[in-house]
């Protein structure tokens, strides 16, 4: 399903228009943006977690040339699903 195709369900199932439903999808997913680039911790009840994950800077190798370099530290975004939703599915 892509992004199109799930505004078609949300506004089927909200009973409301596409406009709307592509208003509230893309309000959903920047407030979940916003939130993560705030280092906040988004969770979504019976759904999952979204939050940013830090990796600290370490020393790596360029595969090509066996040279050492520094590799920076970086953030990631990471969604976990919560137990109640997985379960859902067995």
């Amino acid at each position: 399903m892509n992004k199109s195709e799930l505004i078609r369900v949300i506004a089927n199932k909200a009973g409301i228009t596409l406009k709307d439903a592509t208003i509230a999808l893309d309000s959903v997913i920047g407030a979940i943006t916003d939130g993560l680039n705030n280092d906040e911790k988004i969770q979504i009840s019976g759904f999952g977690t979204f939050e940013i994950k830090k990796k600290g800077a370490r020393d790596g190798f360029n595969p090509k040339t066996g040279e050492k370099i520094k590799i920076g530290a970086t953030k990631t975004p990471t969604f976990k699903f919560g137990k109640a939703y997985k379960d859902s599915f067995n």
